[in-house]
């Protein structure tokens, strides 16, 4: 099995990153980052990343998942990106898991599959009225997994958000 991992060239939140990167990697699943760039992408807390592959080198069809990392360089890099809405309604479409935590599940409405499904966001104004303006049914827990998709609220909700995507690649 393998995930794609997509973080924000800066400002990704190193945490939501680095935890389930260390679990898919411990339940044998491996892993490829990409970002708007490729190369060396820096974290909010001065940890760095290689993404080694641009939303445009991307074949869904080499992965099980795509995971969305969040952080503040998630709205300037990762909300607005039509190639990456672009991948994860190919990933939606397909029936594989799409999972973002923090602020990355804003991604997810603006490629408008959110509409009737319950979701998580961290609970910033502009998140949630993304959220909201996309039709998700906004819930106030750490991690929600509705059908194939995986939504985290933040840092703290990490380890739990990696279980969850764990657990729907082995169904």
């Amino acid at each position: 099995m393998k995930l794609l991992i997509v973080i924000a060239p800066e400002r990704f939140r190193d945490e939501e990153l680095e935890v389930p990167r260390r679990a898919f990697l411990e339940a044998g699943i491996d892993v490829d980052i990409a970002s708007t760039v490729t190369g060396r992408c820096r974290g909010m807390l001065g940890g760095t990343a290689a993404a080694s592959l641009t939303f445009d080198d991307v074949n869904p069809d080499n992965y099980d998942g795509i995971v969305l990392v969040g952080g503040s360089g998630s709205p300037d890099h990762l909300w607005g990106n039509r190639k990456l809405q672009s991948l994860v309604r190919s990933f939606f479409e397909q029936g594989k898991i799409v999972a973002a935590i923090c602020l990355s599940p804003v991604v997810l409405a603006r490629a408008g599959i959110l509409a009737g499904r319950q979701a998580t966001v961290y609970p910033s104004p502009d998140a949630i009225r993304e959220m909201k303006k996309a039709g998700a049914n906004l819930v106030s827990v750490p991690v929600v997994a509705d059908r194939q998709i995986v939504t985290g609220n933040g840092p703290e909700a990490a380890a739990q958000f990696a279980d969850a995507v764990i657990s729907k690649l082995e169904c």
